[in-house]
């Protein structure tokens, strides 16, 4: 269906990250998969042409424009690609905005020039083992002293934690009786900082471009100067973050499924069996149209979505009703595609294994299916 979501500006970046993503990712793909990570001289590609810092104000080296639209076109690219762009996706749309919401001018000085030109690579700590989406429940302390947080804690499925250069971490640094969600503190970990550990990479069923690990910090000295925004007020901050998050989440779900049903379509075109075309059976046929149906519904939802988040009007549980519709659709979107490549839709040298195991997670991370209904059941008053 005809799309009206995107400037002639939006589609020039477009053109830059296809090109892009044609010459210096695809080849090297496979490589990356099985080292775990993209490369860290990509990143600076990536950033000195200007695509990891659309959002961060000029005089810092960025492109001054804070449009997000910016970030589903590279996801898009990405996807029609059969690729993913490691942990670009988490640094652009996930952490970058705390840092462009949170940090002072002494703390944007220090650290939007190197993430602009992809040199200074982020990620975030939240999930700690046994604690899942309950961050108001996290362990990890931070206790002050003088000019410093001492902090201790460990963190699990740090997406980007194995390169991270700077990681935020959220931390306890007072605790409510009567309030679990007051006291918690964002402070920024440097790599190098005394204490701070990466421990396990951990190997994971899809996502194999991107690390993912576990980190620990025994008496890590965290300045104050690293603290962004105010003591403790993180949970209020994750929260206005969150959107965004799950939104995110959904533009992928929808760029791979659109990208699955064109693998499937072009791999039953050129497979016989019985004689014929795949393509030519009744079920194939009937299969795809219903597929090509629900991505084209989950694709209107999320321009809508998208539209009403770049307006700043987005609410919390439209952000939820979109990203389940999305990602479930993907589930069983991706589901029916494979089938329809038979055996060797179980074979990871086709697209469409990979993009089956990747797209698992998607339920999963951001909140799971299961607390997207909570949100959306409490928008309903229930």
């Amino acid at each position: 269906m005809r799309r009206d979501l995107f400037t002639q500006d939006h589609e020039a970046f477009r053109e830059l990250a296809r090109d892009f993503i044609e010459k210096h990712v695809v080849p090297e793909y496979p490589k990356w998969e099985k080292a775990g990570r993209m490369p860290r001289e990509v990143f600076a590609h990536l950033g000195s042409l200007g695509m990891l810092g659309v959002a961060i104000p000029e005089e810092y080296g960025g492109g001054g424009t804070d449009d997000y639209r910016y970030n589903v076109v590279l996801q898009e690219e990405a996807a029609r690609a059969l690729v993913t762009l490691s942990t670009v996706r988490t640094q652009l749309e996930v952490i970058l905005p705390y840092f462009l919401h949170y940090t002072n001018d002494e703390q944007r000085a220090r650290w939007f020039p190197g993430m602009a030109a992809g040199t200074l690579l982020t990620a975030i700590a939240m999930t700690e083992p046994g604690t899942g989406s309950d961050l108001a429940g996290m362990r990890t302390t931070a206790v002050r002293d003088g000019e410093d947080y001492i902090l201790n804690g460990a963190k699990t499925f740090i997406t980007g934690g194995i390169q991270a250069d700077l990681v935020i971490v959220v931390a306890r640094t007072s605790t409510d009786p009567d309030n679990r969600r007051a006291g918690l503190t964002l402070l920024v970990v440097e790599d190098g900082m005394p204490g701070f550990e990466r421990g396990r990479e951990l190997d994971k069923m899809g996502c194999k471009v991107q690390d993912t690990a576990e980190l620990s910090f025994t008496d890590v000295r965290v300045p104050v100067a690293n603290r962004l925004g105010e003591e403790g007020e993180a949970f209020r901050y994750l929260g206005h973050n969150l959107a965004q998050e799950r939104l995110t989440v959904a533009v992928g779900s929808v760029a791979q499924a659109r990208s699955a049903l064109a693998a499937t379509i072009d791999y039953v075109k050129g497979r016989n069996v019985f004689g014929s075309p795949v393509a030519s059976f009744q079920n194939t046929k009937f299969e795809l149209a219903a597929v090509s149906t629900e991505i084209e519904a989950a694709q209107c939802l999320l321009d809508k979505a998208v539209a009403e988040h770049v307006e700043g009007v987005l609410s919390a549980a439209d952000a939820a009703r979109t990203k389940l519709f999305c990602t479930e659709m993907q589930a069983r979107v991706i589901d029916r595609c494979l089938q329809l490549f038979g055996g060797y839709g179980y074979m990871m040298e086709y697209p469409i294994a990979r993009l089956y195991t990747d797209a698992r997670v998607a339920r999963i991370y951001a909140g799971t299916s299961e607390v997207m209904k909570m949100i959306i059941a409490k928008s309903l008053g229930l």
